[in-house]
């Protein structure tokens, strides 16, 4: 990757819609080169999707919340990882180090349905222990990628 890529690279994750002429004007290169840079991006798994950014309070969830939590003594991680993988609520599920075994963060429509998640987490059996985490404000956040289903 050289500058050139990168410019590219910032300008999608600006706006992935951008025309390749537009691009193009910005690196100095012509559209068919652009669109080329951009292909072999995608090739090598540089561009791993291109997106939207959604308001989430517009489609009901508002509520941000980030969830530490243990494998319980019977659990199965493969179980948890398809547990998080499947459920629309769960946006990111991270291994992390340190006293807690995963981190997920979740958005829901209230702080009632925060508390439903947190039970039916719980009743899955894979989770021991958990402390759910509500954000205030997001001064700097990912842009947020409504799951499927």
């Amino acid at each position: 990757m050289n500058s050139i890529d990168e410019t590219i690279l910032q300008l999608l994750a600006a706006d992935a819609r951008r025309a390749l002429a537009d691009i193009g004007a910005h690196v100095g290169l012509s559209p068919s080169a652009v669109n080329e840079r951009i292909r072999r991006l995608v090739a090598r798994g540089v561009i791993r999707r291109f997106t939207v950014e959604v308001d989430p309070a517009a489609l009901n969830r508002a509520i941000l919340a980030f969830v530490w939590a243990t494998l319980a003594e019977t659990g199965d991680e493969a179980k948890l990882h398809a547990q998080a993988s499947q459920d629309p609520r769960v946006i990111e599920c991270h291994h992390v180090t340190g006293e807690w075994r995963y981190l997920l963060k979740v958005r829901v429509e209230s702080l009632a349905a925060l508390e439903d998640f947190m039970t039916e987490l719980k009743a899955a059996g894979q989770v021991g222990r958990s402390h759910a985490v509500v954000a205030m404000s997001s001064p700097v956040a990912d842009a947020y990628v409504p799951p499927l289903g």
